[in-house]
């Protein structure tokens, strides 16, 4: 049988993942991967976890291997809710459910909200996955340039005359390039969504790995500040995950929204997966009871810290003048742009031959920018190897550029 006869229109829309594709390579021996998104398997405190599950299992066991509410473990979701209530923004249970992983709250969000060619507002750069899920949905993007002090607001207001269904942010140590959104931009950001009457949706994987300077309050808080009545009135939509902090495996993030939008998100839930997985969520809220959380994050600051400081030092010794980078105050990534002829594809094809990966920009933009930039993550290879990683890359890059010159280009 040839299922292309069969397959559904929306199936053409689906690409496959660069990143992932790029994963495959980076098993090869030798390789230096700065490819991946990924936390360090070396941080993560699987003597934690089995400790949390022996407590789990004799404690909840039955309860913990059993279906549990869509919504998500209860004694989890409370705790969320605590912790990001402000005054301004008191939160309960019922404003909280739990998904698998930050990923899938996104994709549930779009599926409630997005019709086919809505347009909606996104960073240029932004998160690759999101473009992805988004498109599948038949979603239309509509660009919004950024510099090194995040998304360029002051551009998003001729945009919210075509009337977009939604705007998307990664306000804090944006994937791919690292950089942060700040306070003033975020005030004016939130004052369009009032005016305008539009929403968001703030992606905040990375918020809690903050290496220096001082946290910048989130567009959710800053939205009820504006809209405070004793009850959540919020344009704006939150997503968090686990997988940054504790482990990506264990698959729990979460979105936290007015009840309204909770409830879709629930009955878009029940038909993608049912539930999160109940014995992950009770492993998390074993976890975290005892402010264990608290200080393992305090530990990936440090060591996530050290590596930034390693890349940026490599980066200044070794790199050519002619390239630039960002220099990002947390988070997993920065990004690093070439002179406007070169290619960060064509770069990557020598860079494998020396054994190091990078994700071209290419991927992160839309309208076909972004082919002179590629993105570095800092967090999951040791100091020395990032050394030994970015002397390789400058030494491909310094003879690409030495060839180009010599070629008159």
């Amino acid at each position: 049988m040839n299922w292309d006869n069969y397959f559904a229109e929306r199936a053409s829309r689906m690409t496959r993942s660069a990143v992932r594709e790029l994963l495959k390579l980076t098993a090869q021996p030798g390789m230096i991967s700065f490819a991946g998104g990924l936390p360090s398997p070396d941080l993560f405190p699987t003597e934690r976890v089995k400790e949390a599950i022996e407590i789990v299992l004799s404690k909840a066991g039955k309860r913990a291997l059993q279906y549990g509410e869509t919504e998500g473990v209860a004694e989890l979701r409370d705790w969320i809710a605590r912790d990001f209530s402000r005054p301004e923004a008191p939160l309960k249970r019922e404003n909280v459910v739990i998904t698998s992983g930050g990923q899938q709250a996104l994709d549930l969000i779009g599926r409630i909200l997005l019709n086919e060619n809505d347009q909606v507002i996104v960073e240029n750069p932004t998160y690759l996955a999101l473009l992805s899920a988004w498109r599948l949905l038949g979603a239309q993007f509509l660009p919004v340039p950024s510099d090194a002090n995040g998304m360029c607001v002051d551009e998003i207001e001729p945009l919210l005359q075509q009337k977009p269904k939604l705007i998307y942010a990664v306000p804090n140590f944006q994937n791919p390039q690292g950089t942060t959104l700040g306070l003033e931009r975020r005030v004016s950001l939130v004052e369009l969504l009032r005016k305008y009457d539009v929403g968001l949706l703030e992606d905040n994987p990375y918020g809690e790995l903050r290496y220096e300077g001082e946290p910048v309050a989130s567009l959710f808080e800053l939205d009820a500040r504006i809209g405070a009545s004793g009850d959540l009135d919020s344009n704006v939509i939150y997503v968090g995950t686990f997988s940054k902090v504790l482990m990506p495996g264990l698959r729990v993030g979460w979105a936290i929204a007015s009840e309204q939008v909770i409830e879709k998100i629930v009955r878009a839930k029940q038909a993608a997966d049912l539930q999160t997985g109940t014995l992950s969520q009770h492993i998390i809220s074993e976890m975290i009871r005892d402010q264990f959380l608290e200080r393992h994050i305090r530990v990936l600051r440090q060591a996530y810290r050290e590596r930034r400081d390693a890349m940026l030092a490599a980066l200044d010794r070794y790199f050519p003048n002619e390239a630039s980078w960002t220099r990002p105050d947390g988070g997993m990534f920065l990004m690093v742009t070439l002179p406007a002829h070169l290619s960060a594809s064509d770069v990557l094809k020598q860079a494998l031959e020396r054994k190091v990966a990078f994700v071209p920009g290419e991927e992160f933009h839309l309208n076909g920018m972004g082919r002179n930039t590629f993105r570095l993550n800092f967090s999951n290879a040791p100091s020395d190897l990032i050394e030994q990683g970015i002397q390789r890359l400058g030494d491909v890059l310094k003879r690409i550029i030495t060839s180009a010159k010599a070629s008159g280009e």
